[in-house]
């Protein structure tokens, strides 16, 4: 048998000691025996599509909540940036999103393995990032990453509601896409029966099938299309509009807003620590070759068109393309919108009620001020850059990376530490040379021009369309334009 680590051998016993409630979240191992137990017994189709929390579960998650409407806006970011800089900021953002989704499943683990040395329970209670930072480094920290983090998942769930809105008007124009954001509104509120991470399964396995569809159909259909006559590529041609683009894929590949509670749904989350990277790798098969292609077939287009769909002609493929993106980001919406419900219940005491109609009614309110930012800002592309800089800068990067260093500063804590540095890193210093580029580099690059640039942009667009705006660049999609001459 492999030797269990000491995190490995402190999560486990903690999750084998007594017999365990039904709670959805915090049992991870009882519905882990449940599942085998009816496995033995018979095939369960509620333990198959409903109770998640292997590795692949894991990585689904991850993978399918990286990308959604982003997908529609890189190839406007390509625009901003040109081929080249789009290309390597996507790899250079990918890797900087995987080392500091691994610093924040270090930090859980250490904190989950401190806790349960003190014979802390979490059969009835969801570990949340907040309280991560609390554990480890004080209430200072806690107010920090609990601001940050709410806000940022507050602003990625109102990004999903103007994408439900904007997606949807190509294929029924006879409703302004404020109108769609009303009806949208109300469908995605639905997700507030979705009890937890466990029970997403099945949605994060069709979302990233319907990712998957998506970005290969904008692939082929831009490269099938060819290039529009007079097509220029001239980006980059401002800085503000560089930035921009930087920006949202900056905010592409900080999805970890939701990182803690997909480790805790997962029956062993101490094997969550490459999962994230590995999904990432599979997400450059998605966005590499979808933007490249949509910025190679209509070049400076795009810039007037944060949404990929608006370039591309009305057919069958395109419309299923349309459909399946509105089901995922319903999908990700519900994934955005949990943990904010999750700290709700806590607030209000009612974490760790069972009654999933009584859960329900309770979490409504977090939806109300959702949609109504996404009635007052529905600015689908620039939005994605101002959370970026704004939001996404400090929460996914910036506190993660200063976290670890402030957790393992002194000699005894990395002697104690339950997780040793990656082998591809073996040593504290390196780790912390790391940290400090990473902070340095977004604070300077992400939040500093970043933020200059898409608050730049964002304020333009409120004088251009005004708050409220009722049909953000509704204007009719151009004729299909003419492919370049061979």
């Amino acid at each position: 048998m492999v030797p269990q680590t000491q995190a490995e051998q402190a999560i486990v016993a903690s999750q084998n000691e007594g017999e365990g409630g039904d709670h959805e979240e915090g049992t991870a191992q009882d519905e882990h025996d449940e599942a085998e137990a009816g496995g033995q017994q018979g095939f369960s189709v509620k333990s198959f599509l409903w109770h998640g929390g292997s590795v692949w579960d894991a990585w689904f998650s991850c993978a399918s909540n990286q990308v959604a409407q982003v997908l529609l806006t890189l190839p406007y970011s390509f625009s901003q940036l040109g081929m080249q800089s789009g290309i390597l900021l996507q790899v250079f953002y990918g890797i900087l999103g995987s080392w500091t989704a691994y610093l924040i499943s270090v930090l859980y683990i250490e904190y989950r393995t401190r806790k349960e040395k003190e014979n802390v329970s979490f059969k009835n209670h969801v570990i949340q990032w907040f309280e991560v930072l609390d554990g480890l480094l004080g209430p200072y920290w806690k107010a920090i990453g609990l601001v940050f983090n709410c806000t940022f998942l507050l602003f990625g769930s109102v990004i999903q509601l103007i994408g439900c809105a904007s997606n949807i008007y190509y294929i029924n124009d006879r409703l302004d896409k404020r109108t769609w954001t009303y009806i949208f509104g109300a469908c995605c509120a639905t997700s507030v029966f979705i009890p937890s991470f466990h029970n997403y399964r099945i949605w994060s396995f069709l979302g990233l099938i319907m990712t998957t569809y998506t970005a290969w159909y904008l692939a082929i259909a831009a490269f099938a299309h060819g290039q529009v006559e007079g097509v220029r590529h001239s980006g980059p041609t401002k800085l503000v509009l560089y930035f921009t683009g930087a920006t949202n894929i900056l905010y592409t590949f900080g999805g970890h807003a939701v990182t803690v509670e997909i480790m805790h749904a997962m029956w062993k989350p101490q094997k969550f620590k490459y999962i994230y990277l590995l999904a990432t790798l599979y997400v450059f098969t998605l966005t590499l070759p979808s933007a490249a292609a949509m910025y190679w077939a209509f070049g400076d287009q795009l810039l007037s068109y944060s949404n990929a769909f608006a370039l591309l002609p009305k057919n069958g493929f395109r419309d299923a393309a349309v459909v399946l993106m509105l089901i995922h980001q319903f999908i990700t919406f519900g994934f955005a919108c949990t943990p904010l419900y999750f700290v709700w219940e806590k607030v209000i005491g009612m974490h760790d009620t069972k009654s999933i109609y009584l859960r329900a009614l309770v979490r409504l309110p977090v939806v109300i001020p959702i949609w109504f930012f996404a009635i007052i800002f529905p600015f689908f592309g620039p939005i994605n850059s101002a959370v970026g800089a704004l939001l996404v800068s400090f929460t996914v990067y910036i506190i993660p990376s200063l976290a670890h260093i402030c957790t393992y500063r002194t000699a005894s804590a990395r002697k104690n530490a339950a997780e040793k540095p990656p082998f591809f890193l073996p040593s504290w210093t390196g780790m912390f040379a790391v940290n400090v580029f990473v902070v340095a580099w977004v604070l300077v690059v992400g939040f500093g021009f970043g933020g200059w640039a898409s608050m730049s942009n964002f304020v333009q667009q409120i004088d251009t369309f005004g708050l409220f705006a009722k049909c953000y660049q509704c204007a009719k999609s151009p004729p299909a334009p003419t492919r370049r001459p061979h």
